[in-house]
């Protein structure tokens, strides 16, 4: 649920980082802010309410007496911006809590290892399967560092199959993210940035089933192409030298038992299932929003919890271990809000937005879309979490996705991909630093094997922007 969302595992090794705290470089861009509030002119647009959508008028734009922010405002901009991000930071915690019901129900892992067991002696399908089945669980409820106890086990497998340590850190890990990419109903990341943009959440579905399916076409065939060398060679192995040892001291990991899948935790599936077609359905036919989500979702959790055999209390701890996880993902988006409270109180966000306009509106429209993608990609370094990056970036591309005649769809299809993709890679990425922690796999080894694919992924992401464009994806 994360995201690449929301959350934050840091293993414990990792006491000391040559890499800032996400809050901290979101609390240093907001002293960057105030201090361009006394060196970026002030100025404003006019703005129109039109169909239920708050408009910036083309041409507005003004200059104004200059407002910059003061010491004490830049704090005060903190609590403001939890404030004014409430119903979101609420949904991302309650929604978190439901999720954490769900996965202390002992459902999914259960899950899993029934299609593990069934899949025993049909090698040249596990790969396939494990990955479609963790890229399910990434596009509808954001799994991420969720999946980090399912690494050992993969591994484990892997390795009883003769492959090596990171086919079985990729099946679920890159399955997980090829989810995650797509995101076609993750709630932390499409359905946050949709809310911001004032597009009718998790519409646009169509669209990102089809680049979902090749991305996860490709991370599959990718993982299986190394995986398959491996095999053949295990001096191929870009990891020989770790599993060699892992084989010499004897203490190869074992998979855990897998919970057996009971009738418990098939109804927990379709409580699941059936509420995430409701949600579908109520946003489209009854014009839902993040209020109704969440009373949803809660009931999903509590449901599953009284089914799940986990009792009143058990059943309200999980909720609350679920919202723990999720805490450093949505106070994140209270922190980004900050960032446009202290532009907005110095009246420099429109200076800014109308600069970027006037930067790239020489440009043909899909190259316009293709510039907001890699700006999300650089910031995704920087705000590695997906609600936070929604929350500090879409304010900013939604009014200057209407000034350059753009469809909002398009600028949040830019975060999503930019947002999402290099995940897998940069060292920022608290989910993937705790993947290899697990699994002990150094960080540049994993580069070296990962490189082609984010780059293949890029590509794909690149080129249905540019396909969004030409055929005008609302």
């Amino acid at each position: 649920m994360t995201t690449r969302v929301e959350k934050q595992i840091v293993p414990e090794k990792e006491k000391k980082r040559w890499i800032p705290h996400t809050y901290a470089i979101l609390f240093s861009i907001m002293i960057l802010a105030a201090v361009a509030s006394y060196l970026i002119p002030a100025g404003e647009f006019e703005r129109l309410e039109v169909d239920g959508r708050t408009i910036v008028v083309e041409g507005s734009y003004t200059e104004i007496e200059q407002s910059p922010v003061k010491p004490f405002e830049l704090f005060k901009a903190i609590p403001m911006g939890m404030s004014a991000a409430s119903q979101i930071i609420f949904y991302i915690f309650l929604v978190g809590g439901a999720f954490g019901i769900i996965q202390a129900t002992g459902t999914i892992e259960a899950g899993i290892g029934k299609a593990v067991h069934r899949l025993e002696n049909k090698e040249k399908l596990l790969i396939p399967i494990i990955m479609i089945l963790f890229s399910v669980l990434g596009a509808t409820i954001g799994m991420s560092e969720e999946s980090i106890i399912f690494v050992p086990i993969g591994i484990a497998v892997a390795r009883a199959l003769g492959f090596d340590a990171i086919t079985g850190t990729a099946m679920v890990s890159l399955g997980a993210a090829s989810g995650f990419i797509g995101g076609m109903l993750n709630p932390f990341t499409v359905g946050v940035a949709q809310s911001i943009a004032e597009v009718q959440i998790f519409s646009g579905f169509g669209f990102r089933f089809v680049v979902y399916l090749f991305v996860l076409s490709a991370a599959i065939l990718y993982v299986m192409r190394y995986s398959s060398k491996v095999k053949n060679d295990p001096t191929k192995s870009i990891v020989f030298d770790i599993e060699q040892k892992v084989k010499e001291n004897d203490v190869e990991a074992h998979a855990k038992e897998f919970p057996i899948f009971n009738w418990r935790h098939g109804l927990v599936l379709t409580f699941l299932a059936g509420g995430l077609v409701i949600n579908v359905y109520g946003v489209f036919k009854w014009d839902w929003f993040l209020t109704e989500l969440t009373a949803s979702f809660i009931i999903i959790g509590l449901l599953s919890g009284i089914v799940g055999n986990l009792g009143i209390n058990g059943t309200f701890d999980a909720f609350v271990d679920g919202m723990k996880v999720i805490a450093f993902g949505a106070l994140i988006v209270g922190f980004a809000r900050a960032i446009l409270i202290v532009m907005e109180q110095g009246y420099i966000i429109d200076t800014v937005i109308y600069a970027l306009s006037n930067l790239i509106s020489s440009l043909p429209p899909s190259l316009n879309a293709v510039g907001m993608y890699i700006t999300q990609i650089i910031m995704n370094f920087f705000i590695p979490s997906g609600s936070g990056q929604a929350a500090t970036t879409m304010p900013i591309m939604t009014p200057l996705a209407d000034l350059l005649g753009m469809e909002r769809q398009i600028a949040v299809l830019a975060f999503q991909y930019g947002d999402g993709i290099t995940n897998s890679i940069i060292p920022t990425s608290a989910s993937l630093m705790a993947y290899l922690a697990v699994a002990g796999i150094p960080y540049e080894r994993w580069v070296k094997f990962v490189w082609k694919l984010v780059l293949g992924w890029l590509l794909i992401a690149l080129i249905a922007i540019v396909v969004a464009v030409m055929i005008g994806v609302s």
